[in-house]
């Protein structure tokens, strides 16, 4: 249809708005998105949620990672300047949950907020520090955010000494072990600025080889090794021993350690993590074992590769049966809030074999490959089925297959979605799986043996009872096309399907349909009868949304935001 015809169709039929144009009557809510058609604009506080949860590293189809991210800063500035004391507190709130796949987000929001105007919001940003950045790493990314919003006024000074100095000492020694540097800063660089001062002489000393090593705390000869004689060495080491950490003096020994049985001995005495390992005993499966009994699941999960590369995951090994046992505990993994993307990554990429980068590769252990698709469930909580009749949308077209998210590679915002949607099929026993596009563009994906072709929307025949992995690829087979998201609504009235609630998986930019989504749903109840409700899960950290603000059953909630898939299921669906 022609742009002159559109915009006739715009003025006689209200109700049936072609989605190059906005609804006559909402034109102050909508804009264009970023394909050029017409969305509802999210509320500033949704869009930071966004922001928060999903970031922004990779882009999306239409607009690069630094666009994307100036846009979501320049709308966090805004709230900051309205009501900091509420941005810092849903920082804390999203961040400590675990709600989001990664952290650098919130650390970036803190870092904004820390330098607001107001006194208020500095002090609540710097007084939620420790709450957000819970780890060395945290803390180096949020200093190089600071950097460039800020200077090193006395009030960060103090809470970044205060950071070491609350932190229980026997974390601290172990921080001071794993995350020696990043992002060009150290514990070093980070104490020098906050000058953190104690009466505690343990803590004292870990500060002090934090900055100088052994050197510092007062055993200049131990770590000279066979320069001194041994009863020099000896007693050089008694006397660091007598105030420094026993974990963090492990680890000095496994520097000068000669073989895998004394690294082994210190594993086991002292907890020591594998990033305290020289690396030429990384490829003994000896050391991975004594590693893998006490290693945090996070770590693990990273890790699965390496143990199976080096001979000690393999198939009915005893390291299977204890990581499938680690993997299979839902409040552990929450606990260690083990995000369902960092699950899904490890899938995908324990799965084929070989990392994403360097030559590492690794036969896969089937029965740990299960225990993540199981894990994968697991991490998203107890989910309470609704009962009612759902139709579960996958927006498959072009734009979805050129989202990152979670900056994983290969892992599409249309992967994702499949992911998710997963979560409702494996708990409601009446649904149905669709993808959608607005149009077929020729010559990509390939065919399927499990989709059924219905022009721009093809009937997914894939069942929870599949693992993830297979239905992953599934979708990252299918056409791409355009986007017009009304197909859902559309499809579902041509094809007489009872709905009740509508799950619609999208990045929202719609522009290809004769009529705008919300529009279609509301045609659908009014043909039907049935008051259907709609979920859009948002994919990509943009600031429109299909859903309609003032449709009461039509909800927008955040993509892999493991509190609002809960929501999904019981407020409006």
């Amino acid at each position: 249809m022609s742009n002159s015809k559109n915009a006739l169709m715009g003025a006689i039929l209200p109700n049936q708005t072609p989605q190059t144009q906005a609804i006559p009557g909402r034109e102050a809510e909508m804009a264009k998105n970023n394909a050029g058609g017409f969305s509802f604009v999210v509320s500033p506080w949704d869009q930071l949620d966004r922001f928060l949860i999903l970031g922004t590293e990779g882009g999306t189809y239409y607009v690069g990672e630094r666009e994307l991210t100036k846009a979501n800063a320049q709308n966090v500035l805004r709230l900051i300047a309205q009501d900091g004391i509420r941005v810092v507190n849903r920082v804390v709130e999203i961040s400590d949950a675990g709600r989001a796949p990664k952290n650098d987000p919130a650390l970036f929001v803190l870092a904004l907020a820390s330098a607001a105007d107001s006194e208020a919001t500095r002090k609540a940003a710097l007084d939620a520090l420790p709450k957000v950045a819970r780890i060395g790493t945290h803390l180096f990314h949020f200093a190089a955010f600071v950097d460039g919003v800020r200077g090193w006024g006395r009030a960060l000074r103090r809470a970044v000494g205060n950071w070491y100095l609350d932190m229980p000492l026997d974390r601290l020694a172990n921080q001071a072990i794993k995350y020696q540097q990043r992002d060009g800063w150290s514990h070093r660089d980070m104490l020098r600025l906050g000058h953190p001062k104690t009466d505690d002489a343990a803590r004292d000393a870990v500060l002090r080889w934090m900055v100088g090593g052994l050197d510092n705390v007062g055993a200049k000869d131990y770590v000279r090794g066979s320069a001194v004689l041994e009863d020099e060495v000896r007693l050089a080491r008694a006397d660091a021993s007598a105030i420094l950490h026993p974990q963090i003096l492990a680890f000095e020994d496994a520097k000068r350690a000669t073989s895998a049985k004394e690294i082994i001995k210190l594993i086991v005495d002292h907890n020591l993590p594998r990033e305290a390992i020289p690396t030429q005993f990384l490829n003994d499966a000896k050391v991975w074992e004594a590693l893998l009994n006490n290693m945090p699941l996070t770590a693990m999960i990273r890790n699965l590769g390496k143990m199976s590369s080096v001979g000690l995951l393999t198939s009915m090994s005893a390291a299977e049966k204890l990581v499938k046992s680690k993997l299979s505990d839902g409040d552990v993994l929450r606990k260690a809030r083990v995000h369902p993307i960092a699950i899904l990554a490890a899938m995908k990429t324990y799965g084929q074999g070989r990392g994403f980068k360097g030559s590492l590769t690794w036969n896969p252990v089937r029965g740990v490959v299960d225990s993540l698709d199981q894990a994968f469930y697991a991490s998203f909580g107890n989910v309470t089925p609704t009962g009612k009749n759902t139709l579960l949308a996958l927006d498959v077209s072009g734009s979805m297959g050129g989202a990152a998210i979670g900056s994983i590679p290969g892992l599409t915002a249309r992967d994702a979605s499949a992911a998710m949607a997963l979560i409702t099929a494996n708990v409601e026993s009446s649904y149905e799986f669709i993808g959608f596009t607005g149009g077929r563009s020729s010559g990509y994906g390939r065919r399927k043996a499990n989709v059924q072709d219905s022009g721009p929307v093809s009937i997914l025949k894939i069942s929870p009872r599949q693992r993830l992995d297979d239905v992953i690829e599934t979708i990252s087979g299918l056409p791409f096309g355009s986007t017009d998201c009304s197909l859902p609504f559309e499809w579902a009235l041509d094809n007489k399907l009872p709905v009740e609630s509508f799950a619609v998986y999208t990045d929202n930019e719609t522009y290809m349909g004769r009529q705008a989504p919300s529009q279609a749903l509301r045609a659908y109840r009014q043909k039907t009868g049935i008051p259907a409700k709609s979920a859009v899960v948002g994919m990509t950290a943009t600031s429109v949304t299909i859903a309609d603000p003032k449709d009461a059953g039509m909800l927008d909630v955040v993509g892999f935001d493991t509190a609002e898939l809960v929501k999904i299921l019981t407020d409006i669906l």
